[in-house]
């Protein structure tokens, strides 16, 4: 959406005036700000990140909703201010999951590279889009996701232990006394269960898209709070074969790369909805455990293709192993949903572009970023003519 302010109160998408959604917004979303100030920053914020061009700076947002008088005024609104995001972020849930109904919850790794070291939680750590270890923030999101489109709805910052346990960095970054070390397995995970643990959102299977070190922990939460789940996985990823008709029965632990290959035999067509299926994805699943001692209830390792002579494109574990292949193929193709929707309108309305320092600062520009994101999704409406359908992208790396 290429927005532009018209005043303080209006927003207005190429020809069409939009008042009427971002009066919604303001009234739903920022109610838990008491003050009438705070309201009017907060709109002029999300306005400014719909139309500032190039990066979504303070400096480039208050030039687009008022020059060089408001950048002080919104720098402390979002880097100082005492104003809580949470009841905003839960605003934002209940609005989205009742306008979408989507399909499942995405929770996906945002890696902001960083040149320098100042900037909350940057660290050199490993970044799961990259595949290798870069300097910067790490942080999950966990995405409303439908096969049309997506919304971000919550953010977990990443604390490497040299943040925490440095009483001067924490000082200065304003991090809370309540953050604790977490590895980045526990921040997907938290990043996911705060949606029905505490904003009371419908449960939702959770497409769990990052790099997974240690599954047992992953999927022990998810189990005990009945939550269906899938996990991305690698070729490599070792596991052991539940099924007795199945080759590497009683093998031990295997790499699901192999065991999928013995599944071969077992792909069928998977389409974008039950029915006549048209296009080339294939898929076939097997029932495997983890290794021991985190062995627990069997699973069901998918197996995605493109093409028949190929190796896999994707590989999921899916808990319980229950659900039929079709519907469960059908999830893990929002994740690149997601990944598209991040790249498309994420990075134009500056999730990656918040460039204070303080902890509380960036939840503060990563919240209001998630409405802009809401915002343009619902005043555009999911099927826009050039949006590619679900089934013709291809899967994320």
């Amino acid at each position: 959406m290429n927005a532009q302010v018209v005043s303080s109160h209006r927003i207005r998408s190429g020809d069409r005036d939009v008042t009427g959604l971002g009066d919604e917004f303001s009234a739903a979303l920022f109610a838990s700000f008491r003050r009438s100030d705070q309201r009017l920053k907060a709109r002029h914020y999300l306005s400014g990140l719909l139309a500032a061009k190039g990066r979504k700076s303070i400096r480039n947002i208050a030039a687009s909703v008022g020059g060089p008088a408001a950048e002080q005024s919104l720098h402390h609104f979002i880097s100082s201010s005492t104003w809580d995001w949470s009841p905003i972020r839960e605003a934002l849930a209940g609005h989205v999951t009742q306008a979408l109904a989507p399909r499942a919850w995405v929770v996906r790794p945002l890696f902001i590279a960083k040149a320098g070291g100042h900037s909350v939680g940057v660290e050199r750590q490993f970044a799961p889009e990259h595949g290798q270890v870069l300097n910067g923030q790490l942080a999950f999101g966990a995405w409303a996701a439908t096969e049309g489109t997506s919304v971000p709805l919550q953010w977990r910052l990443h604390l490497p232990e040299s943040w925490l346990g440095n009483a001067s960095m924490r000082r200065r970054a304003e991090i809370p006394d309540s953050a604790e070390a977490e590895t980045p397995d526990e921040c997907a995970t938290a990043a996911a269960l705060t949606l029905p643990d505490r904003w009371g959102v419908p449960r939702r299977p959770v497409v769990l898209d990052t790099h997974v070190t240690g599954l047992g922990g992953v999927v022990r939460p998810f189990a005990e709070a009945r939550i269906p789940l899938l996990i991305r996985v690698t070729a490599s990823t070792r596991l052991t074969v539940a099924d007795r008709a199945m080759p590497g029965y009683r093998a031990g632990t295997l790499p699901a790369g192999r065991i999928m290959e013995s599944a071969r035999g077992l792909r069928r067509p998977v389409g974008a909805a039950p029915g006549p299926v048209r296009g080339t994805t294939l898929a076939a699943a097997v029932r495997v455990r983890l290794p021991r001692p985190d062995s627990g209830p069997e699973l069901s390792l998918i197996g995605e293709w493109h093409e028949r002579g190929k190796a896999p494109t994707a590989l999921w574990l899916a808990a319980p192993a229950t659900a039929p292949l079709g519907d469960l193929v059908r999830l893990t193709w929002l994740a690149r949903r997601v990944a598209q929707d991040e790249k498309q309108i994420g990075e134009r309305v500056g999730v990656r572009d918040f460039e204070g320092r303080s902890f509380r600062g960036w939840h503060r520009h990563m919240t209001l970023a998630s409405v802009a994101h809401a915002v343009s999704v619902l005043e555009s409406g999911a099927d826009e003519p050039d949006r590619p359908r679900l089934c013709e992208l291809r899967p994320s790396a």
